[in-house]
Parts: structure tokens; C-alpha cells; sequence
């Protein structure tokens, strides 16, 4: 497939950057955070606090500081669930039109917009 064309296979994230999600499958199960970083080109996700590696890291002129440096790998987008912010829980997202005409994430669990703001 070329630069210039879309894959039509990717799906739209269930997840944004900014939601609070819980990791349902791997080491990290149980755990929650928030999202750093979403990748739906590889189908993959950043979580705070969760998958953390330790890299040896050499000083160069982006990172300041040299030696062991701990930080997130992405996750799987089938690992982690969104929580509601309504009713705290882990929840599959539905997709209703909202009050201004555009598409709302929505709570399977409770109905409530998942969607902040």
C-alpha cells in the first residue's frame, strides 16, 4: 500500500488521549491510568504508569539525563477499557448522536457521555 492511501482496515480508537482506563489482560492487569499516547495505526496505546521498562539511555541533545530511565512501552488496544467518569467503572463504549449533531462516546454500563468537556 502506498504513502499516499488510507488503510480502510484501521479502526477508530475506543480510547483518547487524556481517558482514564483500566488494563484488563497482561502483567499490568488491574491497574489504572491515563492515556499518554494512542497509535491506531498499530492498534496500540500508552497508559501511565503501566508497562514501565528500564532503558540504559545515553546523554544526547534531546535527553538531558543519562543512565537508567524508566518509562512506558505501548499497550494493546484490546488490553485496556475506558472508565466512566459517571459510574467509575470499566465499560465498552457505544456511540450516540450528541446534542450539537456529532458522535458521543457513550457508557454501556450507566448511558451517561464518556466524552469530557
Amino acid at each position: 500500500m502506498g504513502k499516499d492511501n488510507i488503510d480502510r482496515s484501521i479502526r477508530k480508537p475506543h480510547v483518547r488521549k487524556g481517558d482514564t482506563v483500566q488494563v484488563v489482560a497482561g502483567k499490568d492487569v488491574g491497574k489504572r491510568g491515563k492515556v499518554l499516547d494512542v497509535f491506531p495505526d498499530r492498534g496500540r496505546v500508552t497508559v501511565e504508569g503501566v508497562a514501565r521498562t528500564k532503558r540504559h539511555m545515553r546523554r544526547t541533545g534531546r535527553t538531558l539525563q543519562a543512565g537508567l530511565v524508566e518509562r512506558e512501552n505501548p499497550i494493546h488496544l484490546s488490553n485496556v477499557m475506558p472508565v466512566c467518569p459517571a459510574c467509575g467503572k470499566p465499560t465498552r463504549v457505544g456511540r450516540q448522536e450528541g446534542p450539537d449533531g456529532g458522535r458521543v462516546r457513550v457508557c454501556k454500563n450507566c448511558g451517561e457521555a464518556i466524552d469530557r468537556g
